[in-house]
């Protein structure tokens, strides 16, 4: 479920989706189909919520890149600009680096 999450822009929309179906397999593979409330699914699993785990994935991938030379090609790749691509209305897009950023604060750990 969690397979190449490490390099998604993430947005609250995404976390909650995933969380939904998260919530769904625990139940499946707990067997409930019955009212019982998630905290107590989760506790009695002992499963870390989704956001975090991807949190964390997203975190570590991004001290591969920042250990890496300038030169490499997943270094370049952050610096990629597209100037003929015409976008639509709106926010722009939520980028890799917004995501990390983001979780970093989050967790409260400051950039070396």
């Amino acid at each position: 479920m969690l397979y190449g999450s490490e390099c998604w822009a993430v947005n609250c929309v995404h976390e909650q989706k995933m969380g939904v179906a998260e919530m769904r397999m625990l139940r499946w593979m707990c067997g409930h189909t019955d009212k019982i409330r998630n905290e107590s699914i989760r506790d009695n699993t002992e499963v870390a919520p989704i956001a975090e785990k991807m949190r964390e994935a997203c975190l570590r991938w991004f001290g591969h890149v920042q250990r890496r030379s300038l030169e490499a090609p997943v270094r370049r790749c952050e610096s990629l600009v597209t100037r003929h691509v015409k976008r639509g209305r709106g926010r722009p897009i939520k980028t890799w680096n917004e995501t990390a950023r983001k979780d970093m604060m989050h967790l409260g750990i400051s950039e070396i």
